[in-house]
């Protein structure tokens, strides 16, 4: 019978000839390669997808907009803020025959599913615009569209204005969104609500139209419920009138800082909680006289798409 010595260095000598993995498996080192190279391609397919949804995403905000805008007397200054890249979120801006037309939604959801939404819904209101060019006409064309169309839409709610900038006449329709806000020079706010319901909600929905003036020294302030709703530790959201006392407290400014105001007001807000929904917020002022012959105001001019 062989000593334990013996066995012990036969086990060595066969070792040595024949690696073995310490599962007893001859495999383990072609198994290793083949999963690091399997490692290897999913990394790189992880890489190519968020390069995608990145470029994506930048593609998205070029849509939006713009960021900022100058006509004659009028300024402009619009953000969007998506929570996963992506955003659910849109703003749009363009010219109908001497007119303005101001467009801000919300499509419901967040990340890829809205953004895949985002430039169907931005094209058919900017197409149903053009043929309409009434905002209640035009979003009861979009909205029946869409119930027509056989397929399941995500909940949209809209606010679209067209504005005649010699006069200052802005005519508005609020498809279910949260109200503009309209601050007159003198610090009085006026929420503009009329309009209908959410678009591709429900068959027969009207729309009507509402009108209002935006006056010299007057401001326009648009914005998605990703403001109102936006909670704190504590889970207190913080709501229309932080938003109108942020908003009073920047008036009156250039749209981008009142903008900036607000949106810094938000964050502080929430403090180290994350934002759960996307942001929208454009900003529309109409200088006064002693605005436009202020210094700084006379840079060239851009106009929308």
């Amino acid at each position: 019978m062989a000593s334990v010595v013996q066995i012990r260095e036969e086990c060595h000598k066969k070792r040595r000839r024949d690696p073995v993995s310490a599962a007893g498996s001859k495999t383990f080192p072609p198994r290793r390669h083949a999963l690091e190279e399997q490692f290897a391609r999913l990394k790189h397919q992880n890489d190519e997808l968020n390069g995608a949804i990145y470029e994506a995403a930048q593609m998205q905000r070029k849509l939006c907009g713009p960021r900022n805008f100058r006509t004659g007397s009028y300024e402009f200054a619009s953000e969007i803020f998506p929570v996963r890249h992506l955003s659910g979120d849109f703003i749009s801006l363009m010219q109908l025959e001497a007119d303005l037309i101001f467009i801000i939604g919300d499509i419901a959801g967040k990340g890829l599913l809205a953004g895949m939404w985002f430039t169907h819904m931005v094209g058919m209101i900017r197409r149903e615009v053009s043929a309409h060019g009434d905002p209640a006409a035009a979003l009861s064309a979009v909205d029946q569209n869409l119930l027509v169309s056989g397929v399941e839409v995500p909940l949209t709610t809209l606010f679209l204005a067209r504005l005649n900038p010699p006069t200052g006449d802005l005519t508005y329709c609020n498809a279910g969104h949260p109200p503009a806000l309209l601050i007159h020079d003198d610090g009085e706010v006026v929420e503009l609500k009329e309009g209908g319901p959410v678009v591709g909600a429900v068959s027969g929905g009207g729309f009507v139209n509402g009108r209002t003036t935006l006056s010299a020294g007057s401001t326009l302030l648009a914005y998605s419920d990703g403001i109102p709703e936006c909670t704190n530790e504590s889970g207190v959201e913080f709501g229309a009138a932080r938003l109108l006392r942020a908003v009073r407290l920047s008036t009156p400014c250039n749209p981008s800082t009142m903008l900036f105001s607000v949106l810094a007001s938000v964050e502080n807000f929430a403090g180290t909680r994350d934002r759960e929904d996307d942001i929208a917020l454009m900003v529309l002022r109409r200088l006064s006289n002693c605005e436009m012959d202020a210094p700084g105001r006379n840079g060239s001019e851009r106009h929308a798409a």
